[in-house]
């Protein structure tokens, strides 16, 4: 197989925007032509196909025959081009396609993009689409998202004696490092008193352990041509849709599969990592996502967490980018923008946020309800 490198990556701001979702992609795709470190400026004009990752599209704007609209509005209209849908990892999905579609040496460039409108419907119109990938079964019993969540937290907090106060300084910590992301949706600090007097969602979910619907669009290319960042190992895997099957309540499956394959592939450790972006939809999921990727013994992320391991200037900094939580979540896009997000990392252009002396950096994102998850590596070079 073909090395794949990566040759530029860019991001929208997310958060609430009047853009409609082809203005998006659009504007990504523009950050990546201004800002990237493209062989040329004709490089686009080269590009032989392109990948286009959403989850909900149809149901949030109405749209279908995404790949081939993709190309439309991107004037890239006669290029190959796939949609790919691993609901709320479909950001992770479409890189790893096309990195399969480099490595298998039909494509020499690829341009991946990934986006989501959704803040334009109702909250509750929102949720409800979101709902559509829970088991039909347990969605008739009344589960959400947020419930489902909710009873993995309490699960995990009863097995592992983990307080409110701990679980909320995961949004203390992301919320900070959103402070120093000019592309984030939240870019204030926020203490643990207030994370704590916030209203309860889902018990003992408040409104500050939710990350928020949102708008945003990433854009990437990838090449065969040697960057100063290259892709060491890609992983997914996957789990049983209905929660009643699952054998763990404290532990996602689908990224032990994901984690296991990706490490195998890269042919590293985890405590070759330097830094990482994990997704945490809900700021539980942060702490599981660390113990599920080898970070951590189970029960012991929290005990990283309130060590200060996990800090931006921690032994292994978690989600620099201030992560779902505080960077915004628009589903179709977020595993793409964490790609993104680690790219600069290694390329050293993240700014107040940068980790120094990064050389490895991975990336963890959960499609469903932990259903389809995926796992990158990259690094520098």
């Amino acid at each position: 197989m073909k090395e794949v490198y990566v040759s530029g990556a860019a991001l929208t701001p997310f958060g609430k925007r009047e853009q409609s979702l082809e203005e998006l992609v659009r504007e990504a795709v523009q950050n990546l032509k201004n800002g990237s470190t493209l062989e040329n400026a004709d490089e686009m004009d080269r590009i032989d196909a392109v990948c286009f990752g959403n989850m909900s599209g149809e149901k949030f704007t109405g749209i279908s025959n995404l790949s081939a609209w993709v190309t439309d509005h991107l004037g890239l209209s006669g290029k190959p081009a796939i949609r790919i849908d691993t609901a709320s990892s479909s950001g992770a999905a479409v890189f790893q396609a096309g990195c399969r579609a480099i490595a298998s040496g039909q494509y020499q460039r690829v341009l991946v993009v990934a986006g989501e409108k959704m803040t334009h419907v109702p909250s509750v119109t929102a949720t409800g689409i979101l709902a559509g990938v829970i088991d039909p079964y347990e969605r008739d019993c009344g589960c959400t998202m947020t419930a489902l969540a909710a009873m993995v937290t309490r699960r995990y907090m009863e097995s592992y004696g983990m307080t409110a106060e701990e679980l909320a300084l995961v949004a203390v910590k992301n919320h900070h490092n959103g402070s120093l992301n000019p592309h984030a949706q939240f870019q204030k600090p926020v203490s643990l008193e207030k994370v704590m007097d916030s209203r309860i969602i889902a018990s003992p979910l408040r409104l500050y352990d939710c990350s928020p619907i949102s708008d945003g669009a990433a854009a990437m290319i990838l090449t065969s041509r040697p960057t100063r960042v290259r892709v060491r190992g890609i992983g997914h895997g996957t789990d049983h849709v209905a929660f009643r099957f699952r054998e763990s309540l404290t532990s996602f499956r689908a990224t032990k599969l994901a984690a296991d394959r990706a490490y195998r592939m890269a042919n590293v450790r985890p405590d070759k990592i330097d830094v990482a972006e994990v997704h945490d939809a809900f700021t539980s999921f942060e702490i599981i996502d660390t113990e599920d990727l080898g970070f951590f013994e189970p029960g012991k992320g929290v005990e990283a967490l309130v060590n200060g391991t996990t800090q931006l200037d921690g032994e292994l900094p978690i989600n620099p980018s201030g992560g779902l939580k505080s960077r915004g979540h628009p589903v179709g896009a977020s595993g793409l923008a964490q790609v993104v997000e680690i790219v600069w990392q290694l390329e050293g252009k993240a700014g107040r946020r940068q980790v120094k002396g990064a050389k490895m950096g991975l990336t963890q994102s959960i499609g469903g309800f932990a259903s389809s998850n995926l796992v990158n590596i990259l690094e520098a070079v």
